[in-house]
This record gives structure tokens, sequence and C-alpha cells, in this order.
């Protein structure tokens, strides 16, 4: 019948929650042991590079299933709630940056796409810059 019961609805409004908290635990999980690999062999670099070569790879990976379902259509809602919110938003939110900054500029929205850039680094940075700081000079209680 054409009747859904409460239990029903209840799973299925969590199954895009199941799918995006599954995806982020394996994607912290890559993270957490890709950025411990590297480490090992960049123990003397100043560069963050594992957490940069994190962010790159997580791009990547990004730009190719965006790629996939532009060109082919593949993956379903539910799929890409996994892969993007989930996975890849476990694994790094800058393949999100990336993604969106790179359709920006595909549609030829330049001073949005700069702006959207120049903006999410600077006001990221500085918002951690403030943070820190007003931590630093509370007193404590």
């Amino acid at each position: 019948s054409g009747v859904v019961t409460g239990e029903r609805l209840y799973l299925s409004a969590m199954n895009p929650i199941l799918l995006v908290g599954l995806g982020g635990a394996l994607g912290a999980i890559a993270r957490y042991k890709v950025s411990g690999l590297l480490l090992h062999h960049a123990t003397d670099w100043r560069f963050p590079l594992p957490t940069f070569l994190v962010n790159v790879l997580g791009c990547l990976v990004a730009g190719v299933l965006a790629g996939m379902i532009e060109r082919y259509g593949v993956f379903s809602m539910d799929a890409r709630l996994f892969l993007f919110t989930g996975l890849l938003g476990g694994f790094t939110t800058f393949s999100a940056f990336g993604v969106e900054s790179a359709a920006l500029l595909r549609k030829g929205e330049y001073g949005v796409a700069l702006s959207y850039m120049t903006l999410s680094v600077l006001c990221g940075v500085g918002a951690v810059w403030l943070a820190i700081v007003i931590a630093h000079h509370r007193s404590p209680a």
C-alpha cells in the first residue's frame, strides 16, 4: 500500500544521516592514516606537507567524481551524500572548496570565484588566529 509507517519514515529520514556519518568516519580514518604515513617522510620539513597533500588529494578525488557525475550522470543522490559530504568531507573539506571554486570559474564567474577563494582563505586563517588570541587572553574562570 501507499501508506508510510512512522518507522519507515524515520528510517528514511535517518538514511542520509547514516550515509554521511559512515562516509565521514571512513574519510577521517583515511585522513589520519594518510597524514601519519606522510608525516614519517616529512619529519624535518617546516612546510605542513601531510595536510597540504591530503587537501590536494581530496581535491583530485572530488574533481574526478564531479567530472564523472557531470559527464556520465553516475552516482545516486545517496552515493553523492556518502562520497562528497561524508567521505571527502571527513577526509578534507578543502575538496568542497576546490569543487565550488572550479565550478564558479567554469561558469565564467571570475569575480565571484576570486572573492570566494580570497575571502575563504583570509577569513578562515583570520578566524583561527583571532580565536587563538582570544583564548590566550581569557582569564581562567
